[in-house]
């Protein structure tokens, strides 16, 4: 499980950069490298989005029920 959340987490940045590049620059680098819209560049979208689902359905988040602003240590 560890190796497939890292995977994720890969795939999530580089998303993230993808997405960065086409707002900030107008430019697609999955388009650029394997063609528009081709098998290969849907593929790449498409496990994107998967890693992007999984570590949100498999992320751990811890409640705090206790005035956190007041630590002593």
């Amino acid at each position: 499980m560890h190796i497939l959340r890292i995977m994720a987490y890969a795939l999530v940045i580089t998303g993230a950069i993808v997405w960065g590049l086409v707002g900030f620059f107008n430019y697609n680098l999955v388009s650029a490298i394997f063609g528009d819209m081709t098998v290969l560049s849907r593929i790449v979208y498409s496990l994107v989005g998967i890693s992007g689902i999984f570590l949100l359905a498999t992320t751990e988040y811890e409640e705090c029920y206790c005035d956190c602003s007041d630590r002593t240590h």
